[in-house]
């Protein structure tokens, strides 16, 4: 009726306005040419029209051979005839999803486009005729069913109405109500007498909403037959079942049932399913033509078929049967049988490795075909990676960025993609897409070291690659690439005429021939930058190392080194075992070993220290022997291969002791243009100042002493201290007197690199190699030790010759007069010994440092023992002699003492 159309329309009306609000819809009716405008796809999407080309704006979607859209407009256009029956069949509503993509940025954009019918079908029936037999006897009112005609086209275009040709026996009723599709009866309306008519002939006519109506007609013949009275009879006229899909042939799925009153044949009935329409879905049933039962036959599936409607008939088997017919409909239900699909619809080929959160990656479509809960689909990313699934619009989702990506730890990602439904028990599906990560400069060069420590030999070729740096940069390409550079070239470019750096291999090379003597070490920095936008960096620190090479002889000092003097030395015809004859002094970067090269006469006359360089006779002198003679002494070090110098030496025998006169390598000659700088003048100030205040310390120490030890009761001051006031067994232990004993030595600040010389109590410091003359006394052997990285040095000793002979001692040229300090030591024994408690009115050890001296003055104080006959100034207090006996003892060790003296 014109209510319910009008009804229907506004229904379609609100759904469209409602669908409209959510997204955009066009409509279009089928059969469209191809070119037809759907609508300006680019304004509706806000996009601008100049960049649609540029940014690849295109259908995708499974629709795509239906539309396309021209990029110079921005217009959607039909694109392929488009046939709503084909595609939605008998639906109500026809609508196709569509999508549009565009890049720079990547977006998607879904519309719908609804299809609207058009009245291109007219109604039809499966078969052009159908046969009935009508007994004579039938009743008035008896219905006889008809076949359905059948319109693709849905809604208003449909079957409308059935119309029967004009007759006297027969009317049409029409069904609709309720029923899935309107179907129409033929009913007997005035009693057929077979002898009037044996033959009817029928035409009944469907007709649809179209205007124009189109219709299809069915032809009918009734064929009157006579006898049998009574028709069979359902219990219901529809029966309704439900079977799930999947269900296996032969399960049963319902019984109909029917009677007829007739006895015999008339009353026998049986069942037959009426598929005048040739449904094939009617066929996946089967029907027990004795008891009614219906079976399953086929394949069920819910996804094709969710329902299927079968007539069945019920007939006798008289000699002229009588029927009747009932519906049946039949529910399919779901199954979860169908795992989701997912399909990539996009994907961007790289994404960076500092993209931000929720940056598309790619778009994802999952299908189900199930129902209800069985097609409710859950997408997630299996294992823990910076990425996940959003649901964007029904079954469509997007991958995006859902962490912080680092290239250097991962360049790509084999994501797994897991689709799962809620059916039970659950389906699932997974895709694996492959993300790759595109670099970004976000790693600065690495050196291995924080410090580079480079060893170069001495004396090396000039242009040789010294070293080879290297820098990681975990980045790539040019973000990856490394060079290097000098950052801390001083303002004179002192590095810059020393190394270069190679900017492209790292490789140090050396500009000069490095000598250490001049330059042992030195250092700068080096910066490694990539070729990243913007370039990191970082610095390392280079300290180079000259490696010492035996490329210098030694060096003999003065006097045996003066060019063009001779070098000369006397010793008397009574010369012992043992006499100083010389010393040989040589410097060099390396310990020295001496040896006498070759004599004129007895090779066993003379010997020279190995370490120290003196030379002493190792007999007494005979008088076959010769009175002249010429040493050579060799002086060597140990390099690889060994370099060595030579001194030559005159010695001359003489019958009597020389008179102390000034010899003449000792003097310095006024022609000779030698002249005291003004350095050597202020050393020999200080070491005068230094002098007077240690001999003003050491009388001021006297006094003291000899007041606090006068203060004790029953004790005497001494004013004249002598040594032969000295008890011969030095001062007892329980302060009955205090013996001084002062020497004097040389203190050195660093330990001795080659095996120690003979006596190491008295020694040099190789920073004692300037200033004047200073005559000393010292223990028998000494030994020079330089400061660090410079070898040991042996010196002569002035406590080995007489004053007379030429005892006195001229420092090593070089020295500096701070290098070394004064110093006593106070207490019992030798350097080293524990300290002893000091008495009232004594002074401690510190009061004896004077600081700016070049040696070491210790003071120790005996406390028993006979003397050590070394060359000790000793004070103390005159003790009467203890032992008559000790007396006789006590001349002889003077006597003695006295010989000691005179052979120093």
């Amino acid at each position: 009726s014109k209510r319910q159309r009008l009804t229907m329309w506004i229904k379609i009306i609100a759904l469209l306005c409602f669908e409209a609000a959510a997204q955009i819809v066009y409509t279009i009716t089928e059969e469209s040419s191809p070119g037809t405008n759907v609508g300006n796809l680019a304004k509706d999407l806000h996009l601008d029209v100049n960049e649609l080309e540029a940014r690849g704006f295109q259908i995708s979607g499974p629709n795509t051979r239906y539309f396309e859209v021209n990029v110079k407009t921005g217009v959607l256009l039909v694109k392929d005839r488009i046939d709503r029956e084909e595609l939605c069949s008998r639906n109500v509503k026809c609508s196709l999803e569509v999508e549009a993509i565009v890049s720079s940025p990547l977006n998607l954009y879904r519309f719908e486009v609804t299809i609207l019918d058009v009245n291109d079908n007219a109604p039809s029936f499966r078969i052009p005729e159908v046969v009935l037999n009508v007994s004579e006897l039938a009743f008035p009112g008896e219905k006889f069913a008809l076949p359905n005609a059948f319109d693709a086209d849905v809604g208003s275009y449909s079957v409308k109405s059935y119309k029967l040709s004009q007759n006297e026996h027969f009317t049409l009723d029409v069904q609709n109500v309720g029923e899935p599709t309107m179907s129409a009866e033929m009913a007997l309306h005035k009693t057929l007498d077979r002898e009037k008519q044996a033959v009817i002939k029928l035409t009944l006519t469907a007709t649809d909403g179209g205007k124009p109506p189109k219709s299809g007609t069915l032809y009918i013949t009734v064929n009157v037959q006579d006898v049998n009275d009574n028709i069979p009879e359902f219990d219901k006229p529809l029966y309704k079942a439900t079977v799930v899909e999947n269900t296996p042939r032969g399960a049963s799925v319902i019984s109909v049932h029917a009677r007829d009153l007739d006895e015999g044949l008339n009353g026998e009935i049986q069942y037959s399913f009426i598929n005048q329409d040739n449904d094939n879905d009617v066929d996946k049933f089967a029907i027990n033509p004795i008891t009614g039962e219906i079976t399953v036959n086929g394949e069920l599936d819910h996804e094709k078929h969710s329902a299927v409607e079968i007539r069945v008939q019920v007939k006798d088997k008289g000699q002229n049967p009588r029927a009747s017919h009932c519906k049946v409909l039949i529910e399919i239900t779901d199954v979860n049988d169908n795992p989701p699909e997912i399909t990539v619809t996009s994907l961007a080929n790289m994404v960076r490795e500092d993209a931000p959160l929720d940056t598309m990656v790619g778009l994802l479509t999952v299908k189900d075909y199930d129902a209800d809960k069985n097609g409710i689909v859950q997408v997630r990313v299996l294992d823990s990676v910076p990425f996940k699934i959003k649901n964007t619009y029904k079954n469509h989702y997007s991958l995006v960025v859902d962490g912080t990506l680092d290239r250097e730890r991962a360049s790509q990602y084999n994501l797994t993609i897991m689709a799962t439904d809620e059916g039970l028990p659950p389906l699932s599906s997974t895709s694996v897409i492959t993300v790759h990560v595109s670099d970004v400069n976000d790693n600065a060069p690495r050196f291995t070291d924080p410090v580079i420590n480079i060893f170069v030999k001495e004396n090396g070729p000039v242009g040789a690659v010294i070293y080879s740096m290297s820098a990681d940069d975990p980045d790539v390409d040019e973000n990856a690439k490394v060079t290097f550079q000098v950052i801390n070239n001083n303002k004179h470019n002192v590095i810059g005429s020393v190394i270069n750096v190679n900017s492209e291999t790292g490789d140090i090379i050396s500009l000069q021939s490095f000598n250490y003597e001049e330059l042992k070490t030195f250092h700068f920095k080096v910066q490694a930058t990539d070729s990243g936008v913007p370039p990191l960096s970082s610095n390392v620190t280079v300290n180079v190392f000259i490696l010492d090479e035996n490329d210098n002889n030694p060096t003999i000092l003065a006097p045996y080194s003066e060019h063009g003097s001779v070098n000369s030395e006397n010793i008397p015809y009574s010369a012992e075992a043992g006499y100083f004859v010389a010393k040989i002094r040589a410097v060099d970067n390396a310990w020295l070993l001496y040896s006498l090269e070759q004599t004129n006469t007895d090779v066993d006359l003379f010997k020279v220290h190995e370490y120290t360089g003196e030379i002493r006779t190792t007999r007494r002198v005979i008088e076959d022997n010769s009175t002249s003679f010429i040493l050579t002494v060799l002086v060597r070090d140990n390099g690889l291969p060994p370099l060595s110098s030579t001194a030559t030496i005159y010695v001359h025998v003489l019958e009597s002791p020389p008179k102390l006169a000034p010899e003449t390598k000792r003097i310095i000659r006024a022609d000779s243009g030698l002249k005291l700088s003004s350095v050597t003048i202020y050393l020999i100030i200080a070491l005068s100042a230094t002098t007077f205040v240690f001999l003003v310390t050491i009388f001021v120490l006297a006094i003291v002493r000899c007041h606090a030890y006068c203060t004790q009761p029953g004790s005497c001051c001494p004013c004249c201290v002598s040594k032969k006031n000295v008890p011969e067994g030095g001062a007892t232990a329980a302060g009955d007197g205090i013996g001084f004993h002062l020497y004097l030595r040389l203190n050195f600040s660093h330990s001795l690199l080659q095996p120690k010389a003979p006596n190491s109590d008295w020694r040099y410091s190789a920073s004692l190699r300037a200033g004047g003359v200073i005559s000393v006394h010292m223990e028998e052997s000494s030994v020079m030790q330089g400061a660090q990285g410079v070898l040991v040095q042996n010196w002569p000793t002035a406590s080995s010759a007489a004053d007379g002979e030429g005892g006195e001692v001229s420092p090593p040229m070089g020295a500096g007069v701070d290098s070394n300090s004064w110093h006593f030591r106070y207490g019992p024994g030798g350097p080293g010994a524990p300290p002893q408690h000091l008495k009232p009115g004594e002074v401690p050890p510190e009061a004896f440092i004077i600081p700016g001296s070049p040696a070491i003055i210790s003071i120790r104080q005996n406390q028993g023992g006979e003397d050590d006959k070394s060359d000790f100034i000793t004070f103390g207090k005159k003790e009467e002699a203890k032992k008559k006996k000790k007396k006789k003892k006590e001349k002889k060790d003077k006597k003695d003492k006295g010989k000691d003296d005179g052979d120093e």
